[in-house]
């Protein structure tokens, strides 16, 4: 029976099992929204990735996520990082899958599980472990029944353990919805048999009776009863909607920034920008929407795929250290409340829409007979702002913005008045752990005789398997005296070309330099004059990776490494050294003897350090940071390689591969707290380059630069309203915008260093007062907040004695204040 004829019998099956399992979890769903218990409900789902964070950061982690208005943690599960090798598994530390879920649980909070097994997510080869391309006869992602078999064999192994822990909703865990395969419309095309592989796939799941359902993101054709949702920008507008009038409307990922290589500049996105999609999406029948990612992490050790820096989505509403950055996080909590407050119009009641010229319309949602209204008034322009009359009242509406009304009269939310406090972040070194900066290094070996003979070059993923970013090729070659150049200023030149990612050349033992691709382009040519000799010549190349590629058809055919080696310019012509015997060794020295262990310090003869001297290993020692606060490595001063603390790998650095700006993509690496001890911290650098570890920082992350921006004709504070017997309340008095700031945990505002009224101008650490700026602001404002944890200030021109009438005036507060912590005394 196919898919079409059996869509009604499934879905009354799956209800069925839902409805007679052991817990009280129900979960269903119909074409308007999700059915937790029989109850309909909106959600506010948020990723956070498992591996990318450590076990230690998850409570503080999705306690914020709770305190954002997140109701949904997603995640996937990653299967190359709980099977790294065939048959073994690995659920410790941050691959604690079963901890991480109950830990939302206790929050009191729901799961979307993506099990993928595929996931992408710009984790290395996409989350598929490498000896699967080892498998006989093996095809990913098709009607392949060797990879099938592994595929099915996985996700029944983590269902399993999951049920085991009854962390599915009808068993009473958080665990709401499962998804599937992933992305796979983008791959379909290319692959034969992708419709039958989709329909198994839809089977399988469906079959492992987990009692709750199973979604699938770009899949247009999702099978059966099996949801069909929207990865994206804009999916309240881009998404063409569920592919059955049965199914809700979900979206799996609303990225939050861009997901970043190295080479990119920084990437944005905006909070008025993201909340208007969010509120898009909503008014046009969306019942769930996840964030991805709410916090990205870090891609610690060899995780990240091909390129993919080391800190992932820093832009998202927590950034990769989970500090909350505002006004993303603030503006998307009051965006969430704003949407609670229409919670019964939006899924109970009669929709239509109301258009109003080019770019303005409402969405209303009504019950008459309860006297519950609900309107999104938007103005799609993205430049030029609006007016309405909605039911007899005027609204002003600025450019691309969706004003919320709760009860069709009411503006408590506008996309573009943000009334969420800013926040800067700011790196400072610490005394305690740069002290004492004495370093040793290591130069690990160019080998010359060991390592696997071969006639030509051999490919650099089938030799490392991925145990290592690192392959060394190593040849040598007789010269006579008439091969080579008569004058003595023109060289010979090698050549060599790669598949990707990066390498470095050494002549007779000399290095001679480096070369890489792109994200975009990773194959490449190095070219560089080489001092070549009479008799024996020697060349070693270390050809090396950065990830995995995660993305696109045939991962398992996927080829990197060198693969041509020439030297041009001498007498008797090209010497093609391409098919000479050649030996490879898999990885460093250093790597294979752990020296980035404490334990096996004493395995290598350790000296002195100096600078610039490339394939080197570094380490020295250092105290701990006081405090509680993040902390990070400033690593300006190097080139490329790797880092560890501990033992711990932090993760690959590349500060010498400039972004278009002119600037590393990233040089700041996070070490989380609980790869630290007291005192003694081992740190370990292998500097692939040459950099100088000298000047290697150790810095304190804070976000204790926190500032308002609001305008006289901004809306009320949004925890101002409240519902009550189906009508909209304001608390007494607090139906007008005022200007909040708030310290983090046990700290208080120690200075204001900015306070205007008027027509301020900037973002939140570099602000300049306009012609309308009076003193006597800061004096008010230092009177309300100082020495205090929070404080509410007013927004008008009278509270601050400022002219009212100033030409110009756009009636804005805008105040940055300093928090520290309480004074002991």
């Amino acid at each position: 029976m196919g898919f079409s004829r059996s869509f009604f019998a499934v879905l009354l099956l799956l209800t069925l099992l839902t409805r007679t399992a052991r817990g009280d979890q129900e979960v269903t769903y119909d074409g308007r929204s999700l059915f937790i218990n029989g109850k309909r409900d909106i959600f506010f789902s948020g990723s956070i990735h498992y591996p990318r964070s450590t076990a230690e950061m998850w409570p503080d982690l999705i306690k914020s996520a709770k305190d954002g208005g997140l109701n949904v943690i997603e995640t996937y599960t990653f299967w190359n990082a709980h099977e790294p090798v065939h048959g073994q598994y690995n659920f410790e530390g941050n691959c604690d899958l079963v901890k991480f879920i109950k830990l939302v649980q206790a929050a009191g909070m729901y799961v979307v599980l993506r099990l993928g097994p595929f996931v992408q997510g710009e984790w290395n080869h996409g989350g598929l472990p490498y000896w699967l391309r080892e498998v006989p006869d093996i095809t990913f992602r098709t009607d392949n029944e060797a990879f099938k078999n592994h595929m099915e064999k996985f996700v029944k192994m983590i269902v399993q353990k999951l049920q085991d822990e009854k962390l599915f909703a009808p068993q009473g865990g958080p665990i709401i919805l499962a998804q599937i395969e992933n992305e796979y419309n983008n791959i379909a095309r290319a692959l034969p048999g992708s419709a039958e592989y989709i329909k198994w796939a839809a089977n399988m799941a469906l079959g492992l009776n987990v009692g709750v359902p199973w979604v699938m993101c770009k899949q247009n054709d999702a099978p059966g009863p099996v949801i069909n949702a929207c990865n994206g920008r804009n999916c309240g507008d881009t998404f063409m909607g569920p592919n059955h009038p049965t199914k809700p409307s979900l979206w799996t990922e609303n990225w939050t920034a861009q997901y970043r290589v190295f080479g990119d500049p920084p990437s944005q996105r905006s909070a008025e920008d993201l909340s208007y999609s969010v509120a898009r999406f909503f008014s046009k029948n969306g019942t769930l929407v996840n964030y991805y990612m709410y916090h990205g992490g870090t891609n610690f050790g060899r995780t990240g795929a091909s390129f993919v820096m080391t800190r992932y989505y820093d832009e998202a509403p927590l950034d990769e250290y989970g500090l909350p950055k505002e006004p993303k996080k603030g503006h998307l909590r009051d965006l969430h409340a704003a949407l609670k407050l229409s919670r019964k119009g939006l899924l109970w009641g009669s929709y239509s829409l109301q258009k109003f010229g080019a770019g303005l319309e409402a969405r209303i949602y009504e019950i008459p007979e309860n006297k519950i209204c609900v309107a999104f008034l938007t103005n799609t322009h993205t430049k030029i702002d609006g007016k309405i009359n909605f039911r007899g009242t005027e609204f002003a509406l600025p450019r691309h913005s969706i004003s919320i009304l709760p009860d069709c009269k009411t503006v408590v939310y506008n996309t573009q008045q943000v009334n969420a406090q800013h926040n800067s972040r700011t790196f400072d070194p610490s005394k305690d752990a740069n002290a004492n900066n004495n370093w040793e290094m290591y130069q690990d070996v160019v080998p010359t005789s060991k390592g696997v003979k071969s006639n030509g070059l051999m490919e650099l993923y089938n030799m490392t398997k991925d145990t290592t970013d690192y392959l060394w090729y190593a040849t040598s070659f007789k010269l006579n005296d008439d091969d080579l150049p008569f004058r003595h200023d023109i060289h010979p030149v090698i050549q060599v070309s790669s598949l990707g990612h990066i390498m470095h050349t050494f002549v007779n033992g000399e290095y001679i330099g480096s070369a890489h691709g792109t994200k975009i382009e990773k194959s490449f040519v190095f070219q560089k004059p080489a001092d070549l000799k009479t008799g024996g010549n020697r060349i070693a190349i270390l050809g090396g990776t950065v990830g995995m590629p995660d993305s696109g058809a045939y991962l398992e055919h996927r080829v990197s490494g060198v693969h041509s080696v020439v030297i041009q310019g001498l007498n008797a012509g090209t010497l093609d050294l391409s098919q000479a015997v050649w030996k490879h060794q898999v990885g460093l020295t250093g790597e294979a003897l752990g020296i980035f262990q404490e334990e096996n310090l004493n395995k290598v003869q350790w000296v002195q350090a100096k600078s610039g001297t490339p394939i080197t290993w570094y380490k020295r020692y250092f105290d701990s940071p006081s405090g509680t606060d993040p902390v990070s490595l400033d690593l300006s001063s190097m080139g490329k390689g790797m880092v560890w603390v501990n033992g711990q790998g932090v993760g690959r650095y590349w500060v010498n591969y400039l972004s278009p700006l002119g600037k590393p993509s990233q040089h700041m690496y996070h070490v989380p707290r609980s790869f630290l001890k007291p005192k003694s911290n081992l740190m370990v650098v292998l500097e692939e380059q040459g950099g100088n570890p000298e000047d290697i920082k150790v810095m304190i992350v804070k976000r204790d630069n926190i500032c308002t921006v609001v305008s006289k004709n901004y809306t009320a504070p949004i925890d101002s309203w409240s519902r009550e017997d189906n009508k909209l309340k304001s608390a007494a008095n607090s139906d007008k915008p005022e200007g909040n700031l708030q310290c983090g945990e046990k700290k208080v505002i120690r200075s204001i260093v900015f306070a205007s009224y008027g027509n301020p101008d900037g973002a939140c650490g570099n602000f300049t007062v306009g012609n309308c700026h009076s003193p006597n602001v800061k004096k008010v404002v230092e009177q309300t907040c100082l020495g205090k944890p929070s404080c509410a200030l007013p927004v008008s021109a009278e509270a601050y004695g400022v002219d009212a009438a100033c030409p110009g005036s756009t009636n804005t507060l805008i105040v940055q204040a300093k928090c520290a912590k309480k004074s002991k005394a």
